[in-house]
C-alpha cells in the first residue's frame, strides 16, 4: 500500500545519541541516547493526550511522505539530488534526521545494541496488549505469530495475568522460546485441516 517514493533511507528501529538539534528544541540535547519511534507525539493533539490511543494528529505514521513536516524537504542528498526518508526514522544510515516528537530519550547506561529493539517491536506488543486490549487477570489470550511483536505482545498477557495464553504460528520451533513470555498452548494451522476455534 505504499507510495512508491524512492530513493530512500529504509529502517525503523534503532537507538542513537543525539549529535546536534534543531532551533526551538528543548527536550533533548547532543549527548543525550535516544530510541526513534515511527509514530511520534506531539503532545498536544487529542491523540497525544488520551490514554487510549497513540496515533498524532502530526507524527502517525506515514510510510508515503518521505520528507520532513515543518518544510516538506528531505535532509538527505546524493550528487545534489534528494534521497527521501521513510516513516520519519531512516534508521539504515549512519546519521539520520527525525522530529524531536520521533525521539524518546533513554537512560545512557542502557546498551544500544540491546535496547534498539525497544524502539518498536517490544512497545508495539507490550504497548498493544497492556494499553488497548487489555486483558483482567485469568482471562484466556491468543497471540498470531511469535515474533518480536508477537513475544512483547505476550509478556503483555502474562504480566496483566491471563490465565491462558495461546501462541499461534506455523513455526513449531517458536513454541519453546514463547514459553519464556508465557505461553501456555501452541496452535499451528497447518497441524489441522478444519477450524480450530
Amino acid at each position: 500500500g505504499q507510495t512508491p517514493v524512492f530513493p530512500r533511507i529504509l529502517g525503523h528501529e534503532a537507538g542513537g545519541i543525539v549529535e546536534s538539534v534543531g532551533e526551538g528544541v528543548t527536550e533533548l540535547a547532543p549527548g543525550d541516547h535516544v530510541l526513534p519511534v515511527f509514530t511520534g507525539e506531539c503532545k498536544e493533539c487529542a491523540h497525544c493526550k488520551s490514554e487510549e490511543s497513540n496515533m498524532c494528529d502530526l507524527l502517525r505514521i506515514n510510510v508515503d511522505r518521505g520528507v520532513m513536516i515543518g518544510d516538506g524537504q528531505s535532509r538527505f542528498t546524493i550528487n545534489g539530488k534528494p534521497i527521501f526518508h521513510f516513516v520519519g526514522t531512516s534508521t539504515f544510515s549512519e546519521y539520520t534526521v527525525i522530529h524531536v516528537g520521533c525521539l524518546a530519550k533513554i537512560n545512557p547506561e542502557a546498551p544500544l545494541d540491546k535496547v534498539c529493539i525497544l524502539s518498536c517491536g517490544i512497545s508495539t506488543g507490550l504497548g498493544a496488549t497492556l494499553n488497548v486490549a487489555k486483558p483482567k487477570k485469568g482471562q484466556t489470550v491468543a497471540i498470531f505469530g511469535l515474533g518480536a511483536v508477537g513475544l512483547a505482545a505476550m509478556e503483555g498477557a502474562r504480566l496483566s495475568g491471563a490465565s491462558r495464553i495461546i501462541g499461534v504460528d506455523l513455526n513449531p520451533a517458536k513454541f519453546e522460546q514463547a514459553k519464556k513470555f508465557g505461553c501456555t498452548d501452541f496452535v499451528n494451522p497447518k497441524d489441522h485441516s478444519k477450524p480450530v476455534h
